[in-house]
C-alpha cells in the first residue's frame, strides 16, 4: 500500500537536506567545493526522511487547499486536542488536561524560549552527552551555563546512564534545568521505567525544572512501547513535555509541535513570549490533525520498513566493516556508529566521507556536544537501495584510506 522504496527528487525544493548541508555540517558557504557534485551525494545526514508523506495526510491538505482562503489561524476548538489525546492514549496509555497543551513552530524554538524564561545568567542546564546539538545552542542563546553527564558506553555499542554522575551534576547549586531526551538523540536509547524512575527521583530531590524532548517517541522498533516522563512524574509541576507529528510523519517543514506545560505561570509566560501571538499555519494544523487521525497505518508500515533497514545495515557492517561498532537502537531512524577503529587517524569524519565517499553524514563532538568522538550518525529513513549505495561508498573509502 505504501511504497517506501520510491526515490523522490528533492532538488529545487529549498530543502535543508539538499541545499543547506554546507552551512549546517561544514560551516561554509557556496564557495566550498567537493570532489562530488551536489546531486551526486548520498545524503544520510539531517533527520528528515526520504519518504513521501502519508497519502492520507496529502489528501486532507488537498481538501484544505480547496477551501482557498488561508487567513490568520489559531487553535480555537477542541478537535486537534481530541485527535492528539487519542493518539497518546492509544500509543502511550497516557493523557493530559487540554489547558496544558501549547504550540510552537518546533521543539527547538520552544527550547530556546523555555530556557530563556526559566534560567538566569548565573544558572546552568544539564544534558546527557552525546547530545542533540540544539540543546547546547539553546543554552548559548539564553546565555546560561551548561553541565554535561556522559552516557556510559558498553562494548556492544549500547549506552547506559551514569546515575551517580547525573546526580552529582544535579546537585550543583547553579543547576536549574534538565534537558531530558527520550528516546535519546543520537544514541537511540529508549529509557526503561526503572531508569526513568531513578532520574525522576533525582530531579525531584533537587527541585529542578525538566524539559522532556520526546520528538522521536513514535519512531520506535515494532515491539517497543514509549513511556512518557509525564507517566512517571505524574504530579511533578516542573515538567514540560515536547512531542510533535513532524518527525514521525516527515513534515518538519510544516513547523508544528506540541508543548505540554503543567505549571500555569510558565504556560502564561510561554504564551506571552510567543512571537507568533498564538497563530499557527493553517496547513500545518490540518496536516498534524490528519496525521493523528488517519496516519496510523502508514506509521506502522514505516516502522516495519525501518526495522528492516536497521537489520540490513547491521548485516552489511558485520560482513564488510567488522571494526565498526553498531547496535540496532530501540528507537529513532538514526544509527549511531563507532568508527574509531575503522579510521583511527581521521579526526573529521563528516569531512572524510564527504570528500572520499560522496556521503553526507554527521558525527563527532562538534555536532553532538561531547562524548561523541569517533562516532557518526547515519539517517536510515530512506529507500534501502540508497542506503546500500552509501554503505558501499563508505566501505570503499575506508579500505582505500587504510590500504
Amino acid at each position: 500500500m505504501y511504497d517506501f522504496d520510491e526515490i523522490i527528487d528533492r532538488q529545487h525544493t529549498n530543502a535543508l537536506n539538499t541545499d543547506g548541508f554546507r552551512g549546517y555540517i561544514f560551516h561554509a558557504g557556496p564557495e566550498k567545493v567537493f570532489p562530488y557534485k551536489d546531486d551526486e551525494f548520498v545524503r544520510m545526514w539531517v533527520a528528515d526522511m526520504e519518504f513521501a508523506a502519508a497519502p492520507e495526510i496529502i489528501e486532507e491538505l488537498h481538501k484544505r487547499l480547496d477551501r482557498r482562503i488561508f487567513g490568520y489561524t489559531g487553535v480555537y476548538d477542541h478537535d486537534y486536542y481530541n485527535s492528539f489525546l487519542k493518539w497518546c492514549r492509544d500509543h502511550y496509555d497516557w493523557e493530559f488536561p487540554e489547558e496544558e497543551l501549547c504550540f510552537s513552530p518546533g521543539i527547538i524554538p520552544a527550547l530556546y524560549q523555555l530556557t530563556e524564561s526559566l534560567c538566569t545568567k548565573d544558572e546552568k542546564v544539564l544534558m546527557n552527552t552525546p547530545a542533540y546539538g540544539y540543546f547546547l545552542h539553546s543554552a548559548e542563546y539564553a546565555h546560561v551555563g551548561t553541565l554535561y553527564s556522559d552516557l556510559k558506553k558498553k562494548a556492544d555499542g549500547t549506552f547506559e546512564l551514569d546515575f551517580e554522575d547525573f546526580e552529582h551534576k544535579c546537585a550543583d547549586p547553579q543547576c536549574k534545568l534538565v534537558f531530558w531526551c527520550n528516546p535519546q538523540n543520537p544514541t537511540g536509547r529508549m529509557w526503561t521505567l526503572d531508569e526513568l524512575s531513578r532520574i525522576a527521583e533525582i530531579v525531584k530531590k533537587y527541585n529542578l525544572w525538566i524539559i522532556s524532548d520526546e520528538i522521536h517517541c513514535d519512531l520506535i522498533r515494532c515491539d517497543n512501547k514509549h513511556i512518557p516522563m509525564a507517566k512517571v512524574m505524574t504530579d511533578y509541576p516542573k515538567l514540560i513535555t515536547c512531542m510533535a507529528p513532524s518527525k514521525t510523519f516527515n513534515m518538519a517543514g510544516l513547523a508544528f509541535s506540541n508543548i505540554i506545560i503543567r505549571d500555569p505561570e510558565l504556560r502564561r509566560i510561554f504564551k506571552d513570549r510567543d512571537k507568533l501571538f498564538g497563530m499557527v499555519n493553517p496547513l500545518s494544523l490540518t496536516a498534524a490533525k490528519a496525521a493523528y487521525d488517519k496516519g496510523g497505518n502508514w506509521h506502522e508500515a514505516l516502522k516495519q520498513y525501518l526495522d528492516k533497514n536497521f537489520e540490513f545495515v547491521k548485516d552489511f557492517m558485520a560482513n564488510n566493516l567488522p571494526k565498526a561498532v553498531m547496535y540496532i537502537p530501540e528507537a529513532t531512524y538514526l544509527a549511531w556508529v563507532d568508527m574509531s577503529k575503522c579510521l583511527p587517524d581521521v579526526e573529521d569524519l563528516p569531512a572524510f566521507f564527504a570528500d572520499n565517499a560522496g556521503v553526507l553524514l554527521e558525527g563527532g563532538n562538534a555536532l553532538f556536544v561531547g562524548n561523541a568522538e569517533g562516532y557518526i550518525r547515519l539517517n536510515l529513513a530512506m529507500p534501502r537501495s540508497i542506503i546500500e549505495t552509501g554503505l558501499k561508498r563508505m566501505t570503499e573509502a575506508i579500505n582505500a584510506h587504510n590500504s
